[in-house]
């Protein structure tokens, strides 16, 4: 492991590629803070890290509890140090969640899918000042492949995709030049060990076979170490569809 460094915050610490991105900042040196409303499962994430030699910490907060997002944040910093790096990944299985196809989706479908992407920006705007000043520092967001290729039945979705998309590739242009980063993992594909892989590996016979559907998290993590280490792109695409 790498000398000691400063805070990154997991937001979206899930089995998968949350896990994923949680033990590949920690081999860097990272002190890491999951944030999940799982809470249930955070001891066992916590002895994973620490069997990797990773020090980590867990938080409960849903990102849509500004007030306790935020306070998660600040006590983060107070515990470890400064945020360094953010991985903001949050997933929902909740009923209220599932898409609404295109044609169907008016505006309050719109603005229920919406309130996934109002955090990142709160979450950005609370750890961006620091990271300007020390001159270090990245955000990474994961987000669909609807973000870039039209689905019209992911609907309500794909739009919140697409914020998010366009909301880091911005946030990297405007931080050209400051020595921070951000950056956005496009994912088309069914995320091993995840929940949803979970839920649709359990189910075959209402989702079909996942086979050749899925990806690799721990590649992904690498890849956005990768992003965030050189700097060198603001997004990069990983699909199993070609």
């Amino acid at each position: 492991m790498s000398v000691s460094r400063g805070a990154a915050v997991v937001i979206g610490a899930g089995p998968g590629l949350g896990m994923s991105v949680a033990h590949r900042l920690g081999r860097e040196g990272h002190t890491v803070a999951l944030v999940s409303r799982s809470e249930a499962r955070h001891a066992a994430y916590v002895s994973s890290l620490a069997d990797a030699g990773i020090k980590a910490e867990a938080f409960a907060a849903d990102v849509r509890d500004r007030d306790r997002l935020l306070a998660v944040l600040d006590t983060v910093a107070e515990r470890h140090g400064p945020v360094e790096v953010v991985y903001y990944g949050p997933g929902s299985a909740d009923p209220g969640s599932h898409p609404t196809p295109i044609l169907q989706a008016g505006a309050d479908d719109v603005r229920r899918a919406m309130e996934w992407a109002y955090p990142a920006v709160d979450v950005a705007q609370r750890v961006l000042p620091g990271m300007i000043e020390r001159g270090e520092g990245g955000l990474l967001f994961a987000t669909g492949l609807s973000a870039v290729t039209p689905m019209p039945a992911l609907g309500n979705l794909a739009i919140l995709s697409a914020s998010l998309r366009t909301y880091a590739v911005t946030l990297n242009a405007a931080l050209a030049g400051t020595g921070v980063y951000a950056g956005c993992l496009v994912i088309g594909g069914v995320i091993e060990r995840g929940d949803i892989h979970g839920m649709i590996s359990s189910q075959p016979e209402r989702y079909g076979p996942v086979a050749g559907m899925t990806l690799d998290p721990d590649a992904l993590a690498e890849a956005a170490w990768e992003m965030y280490a050189t700097g060198d792109r603001a997004e990069a695409t990983f699909s199993v569809f070609g």
